[in-house]
């Protein structure tokens, strides 16, 4: 009994701090973010995307706000992996990284313009849109995981708040999606008239509230 008490402890720590690393990872995401909107205005939110805040005069803002959310991602990974132990937690647990690693690339290679055509993608924005597309895992480990804590005795007093900011993250993806299927035209190219920018900064704002609602309700288990 003593020897599973001492070996439990040190268990627990690790993951009340890597929870606590995710909340504010996350938060650091949020704010760089908010900052690059007055820091670049150059940018306009309504169309142009994110990452390209990484090419313009504070880009290294958008990378480190690349790496810290990327940061909560496997902060969060230590923090609840503990109370995920079947197979679909384990599946969204393994897609939680994979989405870190999407996050990591697009720091690492900038994008490209938005209005870059294809044949003129560069190695580092195809490296970029892969990371991005990697990133949408998210969508699976934000439904898996929500669901198994949900179900999970111990977050009994915690689901609510978990399966509400999941739900809201996962609509506002189906709601991009939808935005984009209507207005990006068929060629794919990207102008001031797609009008993509705003429903992708509420997407990616909608996740960071579950990471930190997640987060902080790990702090409190």
């Amino acid at each position: 009994m003593l020897k599973n008490s001492v070996m439990t402890k040190p268990l627990t720590a690790l993951a009340d701090s890597a929870a606590r690393i995710s909340f504010w990872a996350a938060a650091t995401f949020v704010v760089l973010v908010a900052a690059l909107h007055v820091l670049e205005p150059e940018f306009d939110p309504s169309w142009r995307v994110i990452s390209e805040y990484a090419l313009g005069q504070f880009g290294w803002m958008m990378v480190a706000a690349f790496l810290s959310l990327a940061v909560s991602y496997v902060a969060l990974f230590i923090a609840i992996k503990p109370h995920l132990r079947t197979i679909a937690g384990r599946i969204g647990l393994g897609a939680l990284l994979v989405s870190a690693l999407g996050l990591a690339m697009a720091a690492v290679f900038p994008t490209d313009p938005i209005t870059t055509s294809p044949e003129a993608a560069t190695t580092s924005g195809t490296l970029h849109t892969i990371g991005g597309t990697l990133g949408l895992a998210m969508t699976v480990a934000t439904v898996l995981i929500s669901w198994k804590l949900a179900r999970n005795p111990a977050w009994s007093e915690a689901w609510c708040p978990v399966v509400w900011a999941g739900g809201i993250a996962v609509a506002c993806t189906v709601a991009f999606i939808a935005i984009a299927m209507m207005v990006v035209p068929s060629d794919g190219t990207f102008g001031p008239d797609v009008l993509i920018g705003w429903p992708g900064r509420i997407e990616i704002l909608a996740y960071c509230v579950w990471l930190m609602v997640v987060a902080r309700q790990a702090m409190r288990i």
